[in-house]
């Protein structure tokens, strides 16, 4: 870790910080982690995770998963676009998509529906829990989960009718609405749960020769369908549906790196989602249960942007100026199925002492691209199918009353077919395996001490731009073997609990992001990034929760971070790996002022980390504060919240390149910035 004396003094005080304080509730402390194949508290999970809660998200006034991501150690992600929808754990991950299809390596996912190339979706309104999953995870998830998952959870129905009407107003515009109804609608056989949420908002940049302040706004509306058919006392069925419409601007970045931008096409991030998913339970027998979800989706996308960022006349004729337009027009449907058999009491095995589980399953994908370009004679097409079929399993065997033995397995045979309009067409076909082999061993009531080995993995893919040289076109599948130990504790009665882990990952083959620029005839440059496998790279880190419930008014919550992810290759050995700050943390408290009445304030921050793993500019280290206050009476809550409250400026994307005539088309640093402060007013009522 090459860290100078003032990242050191800032770990050494987030470290300490950690120790003495930090927000969290009594209820938060209850969690359920539902992201392995058997549900545990969060204290009795053994991998790194963080969950965030339905209190958080309200009290931030989030109403994307980019609001809330930096609450969770070692997790980064980067905009290129309306949101910030593509995400780095420990420092692995994508950062953006243009003309090549794109495998990713973290996993997101929303009620058990795959939207790993699609990290718009993750919108937040009625979702109950977000967890994040560190770590490969081969055994369940396969190869979208060779860094990690994500994985939302919206709120059950049940037989109680209950609803909520919420409303915000705040800064830049902002405007959201949303209901939420749910209850019986047979009693004790037929729930059901429906939401509607719709958010506006100008953006944060100013268009200054449209004369506009929307060009770079938010459009977004969520709806939401759950039924559970509790058919019998052995079977549930249940049917969701999830409809998007993202109807974004992307005008972001200016010559000038501001927030004014003098784009005469401004851009689009649009989505547009249909998924329906059916996943039924069926307690077979006392020995086992079948668990089987089937889904569908269908996704279109259009990202598009101002090239030159200027409009026709802005600079002289004699200094070389462009105008052109580039858009991407992308039709994604996924097809699932999976089914697992899983052992209840009765089934276990091994004289009784061993849980076991397996399953198959079979996903496929197919991407269709249209690429709308000035400097093309023709648009570009291309097709990219994808299918996986996979076996797992897994055994959870109890050694003796403190030692369990985890042993994991999943085999998978991946095949992909891609073809373009330049003439490509190229198959890719391989069968991958991962898993993993943890113990956990009981201290005592209050330490839970866990350590694993895991194998990860993410298959190769394909470059498209028919400009590459023939032996950039291709590139192989990267594995990841995860090395990991860990601690959960509990002091003061439960009042305080810790979970530490620490984790050393050999990566083979590593994905690695570059770039090249291509100077045009007229004197401008086109940006071709495309991916190669990098010789290897290490990522070894620490992640640190604490949950403290001091007395009855106070509460505390603290995360830490630290990572070093380095190349281990001939032309990048020893670097930092992009998008991968060397540490990152939060910290906050709230205070219950009275029995309606709390208050509360958090702290967060990274390390700069570099933007690219093609040159050598970087993000600035930065700190923001948030905070809340809330009153809630009888069914009443009215929140005051606020984001980025020193209104501290930094950066969530950076690209280096030529692009100002003006300058001479010298090769510069241009970013995109973070939200500046933000303040809203959200009131809800609950029914």
């Amino acid at each position: 870790m090459q860290a100078n004396s003032t990242n050191l003094l800032k770990i050494t005080l987030s470290a300490s910080l950690l120790v003495l304080s930090a927000l969290s509730q009594a209820e938060e402390l209850e969690l359920h982690i539902t992201a392995d194949f058997r549900a545990k508290t969060l204290e009795d999970s053994t991998v790194s995770v963080t969950a965030v809660p339905k209190k958080v998200i309200k009290e931030r006034g989030a109403s994307h998963i980019e609001e809330v991501l930096n609450i969770a150690p070692n997790v980064n992600m980067s905009s290129g676009g309306s949101r910030a929808k593509y995400f780095q754990i420990r420092g692995i991950g994508e950062r953006s998509q243009f003309i090549e299809p794109k495998n990713p390596s973290v996993g997101l996912y929303i009620d058990n529906m795959e939207f790993s190339r699609s990290g718009g979706s993750a919108t937040l309104f009625d979702v109950d829990q977000i967890e994040v999953v560190r770590g490969p995870q081969g055994t369940k998830y396969g190869s979208n989960a060779l860094a990690g998952i994500i994985k939302l959870s919206t709120t059950e129905p049940s037989n109680e009718r209950k609803g909520r009407i919420e409303s915000t107003i705040g800064t830049y515009g902002q405007k959201s609405l949303g209901v939420a109804v749910g209850g019986s609608l047979v009693k004790d056989k037929l729930l059901g749960r429906f939401s509607l949420h719709s958010n506006k908002a100008n953006g944060t940049m100013s268009n200054k020769f449209l004369n506009r302040d929307d060009t770079n706004g938010r459009d977004e509306l969520t709806l939401r369908g759950h039924l559970k058919w509790l058919a019998n006392d052995d079977l549930t069925v249940r049917l969701r549906y999830l409809h998007l419409n993202l109807d974004n601007g992307y005008d972001a970045f200016s010559l000038e790196n501001t927030r004014d931008t003098y784009s005469d096409q401004p851009g689009s991030d649009k989505q547009k989602t249909n998924a329906v998913s059916i996943n039924t339970q069926w307690n077979m027998n006392p020995a086992a249960k079948l668990k089987t979800d089937i889904s569908y989706s269908k996704t279109n996308t259009d990202y598009s942007y101002d090239e030159d960022w200027s409009y026709v006349g802005q600079f002289d004729d004699s200094l070389y100026p462009y105008s052109s337009f580039d858009q991407y027009l992308r039709k994604r449907n996924n097809k699932s199925f999976e089914t697992k058999l899983i052992s209840k009491r009765d089934g276990r095995i091994f004289k009784g002492k061993t849980d076991w589980l397996v399953g198959l399953s079979h996903v496929e994908k197919s991407e269709a691209l249209t690429r709308k370009y000035t400097y093309l004679a023709k648009d570009f097409t291309s097709q990219y199918d994808t299918k996986s079929t996979a076996v797992f399993g897994q055994l959870e065997s109890k050694m003796n009353n403190k030692l369990n033995l985890i042993t994991g397995l999943r085999v998978e045979k991946w095949q992909a077919d891609y073809s373009d309009s330049d003439g490509n067409n190229r198959p890719y076909n391989e069968t991958l395996f991962g898993g993993k082999v943890g113990v956990e061993y009981d201290m005592s009531y209050d330490h839970l001490l866990h350590a694993s080995v895991s194998r990860g993995y993410k298959a190769g893919g394909i470059n498209t731009n028919s400009t590459l040289p023939q032996d950039k076109l291709d590139y192989g599948t990267e594995y990841q073997w995860n090395f990991e130990v860990g601690i959960n504790s509990s002091f003061k009665d439960d009042a305080l609990k810790t979970r530490l882990s620490a984790f050393y990952a050999d990566r083979k083959d590593q994905h690695l992001k570059t770039s090249v620029s291509v100077t045009r005839s007229d004197g401008s440059s086109e940006f071709i990034e495309y991916f190669k496998n990098a010789s290897a790279g290490k990522n070894i880190g620490l992640e640190a929760e604490l949950d403290w419930k001091l007395n009855d008014k106070w509460t505390m919550k603290s995360s830490l971070g630290l990572l070093q992810a380095t190349f281990n290759s001939n032309e990048l050995n020893g670097r930092d790996q992009a998008h991968a700050p060397n540490y990152q943390y939060s910290l906050g408290a709230e205070y219950t002022v009275s029995d309606n009445l709390k208050a509360g304030m958090s702290i967060e921050g990274k390390d700069g980390f570099y933007f690219s793993d093609s040159h050598n500019e970087k993000a600035k280290a930065y700190n923001l504060v948030n905070g809340n206050l809330s009153y809630k009476k009888k069914k009443w809550t009215t929140t005051l919240w606020g984001r980025n409250l020193l209104n501290k400026d930094y950066d969530t994307r950076g690209f280096r390149f030529p692009n100002n005539p003006g300058k001479g088309y010298i090769e510069e640093t241009y970013t995109q910035k973070g939200e500046p402060r933000t303040i809203g007013l959200t009131v809800s009522y609950d029914f």
